[in-house]
C-alpha cells in the first residue's frame, strides 16, 4: 500500500483492509494475492490487485494496476506530463504491507527498492530524498492467511515441472 504523509494508525489499517480486499480478489482470480492502494491527502486514490496471470503479462502486479489507474484519471482530468510527475512524486513517500517475502519480496527480503544512497541526489543544488519509508508487518496473519491459502490450493496456472517431482519416503 502506498502512503502520502503522516496517516493515523487507524487509517493505515483502514488503508491495509482496502489492500486486502483487493488481495483476496486476485486470489478468488486465482491470482497472487497482492493488493495495492494509494493514498493522497488522507484518501485513496486508486487501487489495483494482481493481474499476472489473467493478462499474461508478467507487468500486471497489483502496483502497476494502481498506477495505470491513477495515470488514467489524471490524464483525463488534464494534468500535463510535468503536473503528473509533481503529483506521482507526493503519493510514494510510504509503503505498508502485510508480511514479507523471502523469494521475491522488493522492501528488504530480495531487494531494498526502499532504501535511499546514503549520497542524497542533488538537483539544481537542491538535495532531493531518495527513496522512500517502507513499513511491514501491518495486517501480517491476514496476509499470511491469504497466501497459505494461494499455496494451499496450488496454481492451476503454473509451468508444469520438467523434471518429475521427488517423492519422499517415510520411515
Amino acid at each position: 500500500m502506498t502512503s502520502s504523509g503522516e496517516e493515523s494508525l487507524s487509517d493505515t489499517f483502514g488503508f491495509m483492509e482496502l489492500a486486502i480486499q483487493q488481495a483476496k480478489l486476485a486470489l478468488n482470480s486465482l491470482e497472487v494475492p497482492v493488493g495495492c492502494v494509494i493514498v493522497e491527502d488522507g484518501k485513496v486514490i486508486a487501487s489495483g490487485r494482481n493481474r499476472t496471470t489473467e493478462t499474461r503479462n508478467a507487468t500486471r502486479h497489483a502496483e502497476m494496476e494502481a498506477i495505470d489507474i491513477l495515470l488514467e484519471q489524471w490524464k483525463k482530468n488534464g494534468f500535463m506530463e510535468s503536473e503528473v510527475a509533481n503529483k506521482f512524486s507526493k503519493c510514494i513517500k510510504e509503503v505498508y504491507y502485510g508480511c514479507a517475502n523471502d523469494k521475491f519480496g522488493g522492501c528488504g527480503s530480495i531487494l531494498s527498492l526502499h532504501s535511499s544512497n546514503p549520497e542524497p541526489a542533488m538537483s539544481a543544488g537542491v538535495p532531493q530524498q531518495k527513496g522512500f519509508k517502507c513499513t511491514g508487518g501491518i495486517m501480517a496473519s491476514e496476509a499470511v492467511f491469504l497466501f497459505r491459502n494461494f499455496y494451499e490450493q496450488g496454481n492451476p496456472n503454473a509451468p508444469k515441472p520438467h523434471r518429475p517431482l521427488v517423492q519422499q519416503v517415510s520411515n
